[in-house]
């Protein structure tokens, strides 16, 4: 760590401390330094993207300035608090020292930073330049993929850079990155010549021999968050480090489980009528430009099952021995990402209508897929939908979202052999399971709450006459 005696040079050099994005999180890993010691940087600038327990996060630099440091590497997980880049805020008073190697182990500085704290949503919208300033004695190259897009990041559009660094979103270097493809070789057809995710998909497909030369890439690709540590050839185990969201993941399934005493009902229900009113919505112009589908109408259902027994929209408090009452629905849907499970939620879902819940879903599941969402929209939820379905599974006993008082959990609709007025037919037949805390829920509540969903999506008509 660097030591600076001189009271002048401490007013010359300021430090940026790991900031605590998200619910009290006492740590997070690195995935990508934007800048590099030498490069410019503004107030507002993004400068690295970590990862939480939570999510993936960039984090701007709340000062003018020149890089001085940066005093982790990329894949290190460093504590809220520590210092993780140094910024020379007046480059123009003579040479600064040169910066030292980061320090294997750190001490954590439990000093606040002063003057303004940086936040999810960063310091406003500032234009970036990334300039780098010549060095002395040194002809090193600098890494592409050491070097930020900042106009883009920031969202301003397509700013003009050198050639060496790619145009490319987070989620697209990502993906990049776990495919193995240099950015550097990939032909951008995105607005502003930014690379779009199709543009590296295209990269990875096999090319004909004779339609290109193969193009020697000198790569240096930084690990997943959940890659093996070491893989052999023929070994018979392969070790993967608990961390970041699959660490998050493990812990509140631990709290969850032993915690809250939970309770699973199922129910089996014939929803050939919800399926026809799927179809008939897709082609209604009200729902034009949304997707619609039969998760739409559960969460809407199961809205409706909770106005019907808003008890059941609880939480436990622990601490003062009291059960909260809820008197918004904030939905969670639970979602598979590259980086692990998920639980953003939709905020006052109990006051969107069918088009604006629609909307709601399409958003929080594109925004999740493409490794967007932050700490606050998993924040909050009151109960949450698990749509195992999709993977082909019948159905399941979900646990509980820490803090919510039950999970509904939709399985596969197959088409089934159902008494349907007096005789048997092939129906569209589901099975639903709701689990629920008993501390808060008995089980009449539980009972009432997942017949209503399972008759509404029997006879959507429900929809209407009940809500």
């Amino acid at each position: 760590m660097t030591t600076m005696n001189d009271t002048s040079n401490a007013a010359r050099f300021r430090e940026f401390k790991m900031p605590d994005v998200g619910e009290g999180l006492t740590e997070a890993e690195i995935l990508k330094w934007y800048v590099q010691p030498g490069d410019s940087v503004t107030d507002g600038q993004v400068v690295c993207e970590v990862e939480t327990a939570k999510a993936a996060v960039e984090l701007p630099i709340p000062f003018d300035g020149v890089v001085h440091e940066l005093r982790f590497p990329e894949g290190t997980t460093v504590d809220v608090g520590q210092v993780i880049i140094a910024v020379d805020v007046e480059p123009g008073s003579g040479d600064a020292a040169p910066a030292p190697e980061p320090a294997a182990q750190p001490e954590p500085e439990p000093e606040a930073p002063k003057g303004r704290q940086p936040v999810l949503v960063g310091y406003g919208v500032a234009e970036t330049s990334t300039k780098r300033r010549a060095r002395k004695g040194t002809g090193t190259a600098v890494p592409a993929a050491a070097a930020a897009i900042q106009g883009e990041m920031n969202g301003h559009g397509a700013l003009a850079v050198r050639e060496s660094r790619p145009l490319a979103k987070p989620p697209v270097r990502k993906l990049a990155k776990d495919l193995g493809i240099d950015l550097a070789t990939v032909v951008p057809t995105g607005e502003g010549g930014i690379i779009t995710r199709e543009d590296v998909h295209a990269a990875a497909a096999p090319v004909p021999a004779q339609a290109q030369a193969p193009v020697e890439v000198e790569a240096a690709p930084v690990p997943a968050p959940e890659a093996p540590t070491s893989v052999v050839a023929g070994a018979r185990e392969t070790r993967i480090p608990v961390k970041g969201v699959r660490k998050a993941i493990a812990q509140a399934m631990v709290d969850s489980a032993f915690t809250a005493p939970h309770v699973t009902e199922f129910v089996t229900v014939d929803v050939t009528r919800t399926m026809k009113l799927v179809a008939e919505l897709k082609e209604d112009k009200d729902m034009a430009g949304v997707r619609v589908n039969p998760l739409l109408i559960i969460a809407k259902a199961l809205l409706v099952a909770i106005r019907r027994n808003p008890d059941v929209n609880s939480a436990w408090d622990e601490a003062n021995q009291e059960i909260v009452r809820k008197h918004y629905v904030n939905l969670g849907i639970a979602a598979a990402t590259p980086r692990g499970l998920i639980v953003p939620n939709i905020k006052d879902a109990h006051d969107k209508t069918l088009p604006e819940l629609a909307a709601a879903l399409g958003e929080l599941v594109s925004t999740a897929r493409e490794g967007r969402t932050s700490p606050a929209a998993m924040a909050g939820g009151t109960v949450t939908i698990t749509n195992v379905g999709v993977f082909g599974v019948d159905t399941g006993t979900p646990i509980l979202n820490p803090g919510e008082s039950a999970i509904l959990a939709v399985g596969a609709i197959k088409l089934q052999p159902w008494v349907h007025k007096g005789k048997v037919k092939p129906r569209q037949v589901t099975t639903l399971a709701l689990s629920f805390d008993h501390r808060l829920v008995d089980g009449e509540l539980g009972s009432k709450v997942l017949a209503d969903v399972a008759a509404i999506l029997e006879q959507p008509k429900r929809l209407i006459t009940w809500a």
